[in-house]
């Protein structure tokens, strides 16, 4: 019994992120809804792309975490559901999971246009409509109600964290440093659920061009007629 493998339940899908076209039509779908923009869903789904926080963990963050001059936020808190309290902010998870994270240039220039026009400058980043913190569950809900039809009704809150994920992958970023940007102890698991992959790149052919090379043969000479 100790030796015997668990039965699959079923064929275990690939994560999934969103590509340049689908990010480019996923913000311009939500900024043609009315609904979707008063929600404040676009800059949402951009600050969870530009940074793979968790939507708890971005509804948490407060004006006094970003820092404008360095570029940077500071990822320390989440949003829960208190029985008999309500919203609050509480740490995150684990020790990995408290972070400061750098901002693209492009994401950084969101929040000072933010900060510029806020009503509650000491609030959090993506307040509710009275300046307090925002129920993530009520934000995903928001969420699916904005995704439309087919195209986009895989898409999760989730799928921004694993579209980051997967585009520091490509970049050449080590397990380690996407896992910590993330909030992972443990890069195994960034790897296993938040790397989409079957991306075909030539450097795997390049990669094994000599597999079968002879140690004896030589490069052809490029000045030979």
């Amino acid at each position: 019994m100790r030796d015997t493998d668990p039965l699959e339940s079923g064929r275990k899908k690939s994560p999934r992120a969103l590509t340049l076209e689908e990010r480019l039509l996923w913000l311009e779908m939500l900024e043609s809804d009315e609904q979707a923009v008063k929600r404040d869903l676009p800059d949402l789904s951009r600050f969870m792309m530009a940074t793979g926080v968790r939507i708890g963990e971005a509804l948490a963050v407060y004006w006094e975490d970003v820092d404008f001059e360095a570029g940077t936020v500071a990822v320390n808190y989440t949003v829960i559901r208190a029985k008999g309290v309500g919203l609050i902010r509480k740490s995150t998870k684990t020790e990995a999971g408290e972070r400061t994270l750098p901002l693209p240039n492009w994401a950084l220039d969101m929040l000072k246009r933010r900060h510029a026009t806020t009503s509650f400058p000491n609030g959090p980043i993506f307040p509710n409509a009275l300046g307090g913190l925002r129920d993530p569950s009520n934000t995903r809900r928001d969420l699916r109600k904005a995704r439309g039809g087919e195209e986009f009704a895989w898409v999760t809150s989730h799928v921004f964290r694993k579209t980051a994920a997967t585009i520091l992958d490509e970049a050449g970023l080590t397990p380690r440093l996407v896992a910590d940007q993330l909030g992972h102890a443990r890069p195994s698991m960034t790897q296993d659920v938040y790397f989409a992959r079957k991306a075909i790149d030539k450097r795997a052919a390049e990669a094994l061009e000599d597999v079968l090379k002879r140690p004896d043969q030589d490069e052809p000479d490029e000045d030979a007629d």
